[in-house]
């Protein structure tokens, strides 16, 4: 039974050494058409890392021939299967691109945007491939609204926009959070919080974006000189009215009434001094 073993296990061997020897062969010296052919066995084979090398040699011998649709289709696979996403993304987009009357086109075009958000990162990092993803399943949808896709299409598109919006919240709220060290970082956050509720209308984060949005107007009048103070009550002010108007029912209703009832007070003592005289408003 040892000697069995051992025999077979000389046997595996050797058929892989052979298998090494003729693929290094063919990459160093068989014909386009020989490393064609063992492009496709090995990508068949699922080893495609091998199959990538032989078909970066032949792209260029085969651009323009019937075989390159086949070639660029199997490139853009092979990447997704070895999980190299963002490259994937962009070969499965230059096949959509390059030959619209394929039977593959549409499945192309979904598995573009599907590497793109599986290359993109957690929200905190660069947002490019996000980006990416989010366009490419826009156009999906727009140009395939029949397809059987469709509704795991807008699954990916939806988880996409939280992705963008959490990252939009976050920096806004580190602007916040950082206020107390430079006070300018009050008119940053209050600016970030108004892009986040234009840019993303009934965004997940709307409700605690208005109330963080009120916290940075009312935080930055108590911060501010009195003869400042008046137009950025009013704002904070107006801040309350958009929280309470949008979620008459808000957990932070509490919270908010007491910054109210805050920069009321600190409106009637500041219009007070400007009667009499004791300030000037810039």
């Amino acid at each position: 039974m040892q000697k069995f073993k051992n025999l077979a296990y000389l046997l595996v061997l050797c058929i892989m050494l052979f298998s090494c020897g003729e693929y290094q062969k063919v990459l160093n010296k068989g014909s386009e058409d020989e490393q064609y052919k063992m492009a496709v066995k090995l990508y068949e084979s699922q080893k495609y890392t091998k199959a990538l090398r032989l078909f970066e040699k032949i792209t260029p011998y085969y651009r323009g021939k019937p075989q390159m649709e086949r070639i660029q289709f199997m490139v853009a696979q092979s990447n997704f299967n070895e999980k190299i996403y963002t490259t994937a993304g962009y070969y499965f987009d230059r096949f959509a691109k390059n030959y619209p009357n394929s039977s593959k086109k549409e499945e192309s075009a979904f598995l573009s945007a599907y590497s793109y958000k599986l290359a993109s990162p957690i929200y905190s990092l660069d947002p490019t491939d996000t980006n990416k993803a989010l366009e490419a399943f826009q156009d999906f949808i727009n140009e395939y609204p029949d397809s059987k896709k469709l509704p795991e299409a807008n699954k990916h598109y939806a988880e996409l926009r939280i992705k963008l919006q959490k990252k939009s919240f976050e920096i806004a709220k580190t602007y916040y959070r950082t206020a107390d060290y430079d006070l300018r970082n009050y008119k940053a956050a209050i600016q970030a919080f108004d892009n986040l509720l234009s840019d993303y209308l009934g965004s997940e984060f709307k409700e605690e974006a208005l109330y963080y949005r009120l916290k940075a107007a009312h935080d930055f009048v108590l911060k501010s000189f009195d003869r400042r103070k008046l137009d950025r009550i009013k704002d904070a002010i107006d801040a309350h009215g958009k929280l309470i108007r949008s979620f008459p029912e808000s957990k932070y209703m509490d919270d908010s009434n007491l910054m109210l009832a805050t920069l009321q007070k600190e409106q009637t003592r500041v219009e007070a001094l400007v009667k009499e005289g004791i300030i000037k408003i810039l």
